[in-house]
């Protein structure tokens, strides 16, 4: 018995999540006060939809956030990840991070005053998202310069599973809200939840330390602006497997990301009004449970194989789930899809560090926030048009199997991406 003990302490320290990032004092204050405004973030993330639907009874509206999403997603975190490699990183996540706080005040503001406008909350998601796209690639390639290279690939792992853990506790609090208080008080408590916790990473940033450019080679210098856009797009067309998993990814979260389809589904299906809170969760918890236990991802070899994998398991996942009409049946495979989906974004994240220098870290960022960030709200119009006219159950179904013949259809007719290897 006593020797068995230990061999069962090293295999758990090898599946556990690594915390030692959480070491670095700076990182530790960046980490917590990130943590602490991911909860009002997705909060928000589930009002804004309820709030939508409940103005307009029409899942199409819905799926029109993400339009009003992710063309500041594309346009500014391109032009963003550009300027924070040419402009001191934290000073760049401050206005990215006080505009977007402001944001969260407009929209606490509006559902206050009872506007009502369909309009206004479209233009608002649009300053909200323009925000967020100013600030995240600054975030993610202010990270090199705060820990050293051997604990890079256990904070993106822990960054991503503080985010799937808000991702599961938030929705399930915006669902409690407005079971107990309905929508039309729900809705300023939601916002303004986030408007208060967002204030701990206005903080953790206000502490960090400056972040200049880092010199450049002699006759070189920091291009902002559509020029280093061009050189980060210009570099990324050098690796052929960022772009084949970049691909990968797009189809997974345009044909079958169902979120725009949760509040028709939930009020029709189970005519719940926690049940929203529980579908918005449901793929975070998958996610956060993945990540407690993401050691095994990283002795993975045959990272490009494991990649494709992770799609079809996604998509399997999503069709399956549309299918479901028992609320935990539902919920069970969302969060499978969810497992699915944190390893496919390690993959993804721990290629894209594999390849990219300091000086090119905030516009291939960019890159990687216009695809991860703006192909779900891709997916969310695609979900509410679709559903508009074929109903919600053929769109989440039809998404989901589509993108499971895609994705095959991809790894099948370009190899490089299934042979790529560690």
């Amino acid at each position: 018995m006593t020797a068995v003990k230990p061999g069962r302490s090293s295999t758990a320290r090898r599946w556990a999540i690594d915390l030692s990032p959480l070491r670095v004092p700076t990182y530790r204050r960046l980490w917590l006060g990130n943590a602490i405004a991911m909860f009002g973030f997705q909060m928000t993330a589930v009002a804004v939809p309820v709030e939508m639907y409940a103005l307009t009874q029409d899942s199409f509206w819905v799926g029109l956030l993400g339009v009003a999403s992710f063309v500041p997603l594309l346009v500014f975190g391109l032009w963003a990840g550009a300027v924070a490699d040419a402009r001191d990183r934290r000073r760049v996540l401050l206005v990215g991070s006080v505009l977007l706080w402001a944001s969260v005040l407009a929209l606490l503001a509006q559902a206050l005053l009872g506007v009502g406008s369909p309009a206004l909350l479209l233009a608002l998601v649009t300053v909200h998202s323009t925000a967020f796209a100013i600030s995240s690639p600054a975030r993610s390639a202010a990270l090199p310069r705060i820990l050293p290279a051997e604990l890079l690939p256990a904070a993106m792992t822990l960054n991503f599973t503080t985010f799937t853990a808000a991702a599961v506790i938030g929705p399930l609090g915006a669902g409690l809200v407005f079971a107990v208080w309905g929508t039309d008080t729900g809705l300023p408590i939601a916002y303004g939840l986030d408007a208060l916790l967002f204030l701990g990473l206005i903080t953790a940033t206000l502490r960090l330390p400056a972040m200049p450019p880092e010199p450049v080679a002699e006759g070189e210098a920091h291009r902002g602006g559509l020029g280093g856009v061009v050189d980060g797009l210009r570099y990324l067309t050098t690796t052929p497997v960022l772009l084949l998993s970049f691909a990968i990814d797009l189809i997974a979260m345009i044909l079958a990301m169902p979120r725009a389809l949760f509040p028709e589904v939930a009020q029709e299906r189970f005519g719940d009004g926690a049940a929203v809170g529980w579908l918005y969760s449901a793929m975070a918890i998958g996610a956060m449970l993945g990540g407690l236990t993401s050691g095994w991802i990283g002795r993975l070899h045959r990272q490009g194989l494991a990649l494709v994998l992770a799609v079809v398991g996604w998509a399997t996942a999503i069709a399956l789930a549309g299918l479901a009409r028992n609320l935990w049946l539902m919920v069970v495979l969302l969060a499978v899809a969810g497992l699915a989906d944190l390893v496919s974004a390690v993959l993804r994240q721990s290629m894209l560090l594999v390849y990219a220098p300091d000086r090119l870290r905030g516009r291939l960022q960019g890159v990687n926030l216009a695809v991860v960030a703006g192909g779900p709200r891709l997916g969310e119009l695609r979900a509410g048009a679709t559903a508009g006219f074929l109903g919600a159950g053929v769109a989440w179904v039809g998404g989901g199997l589509l993108a499971l013949v895609l994705t095959v259809l991809l790894a099948v007719a370009f190899p490089a991406l299934r042979r790529y290897r560690r």
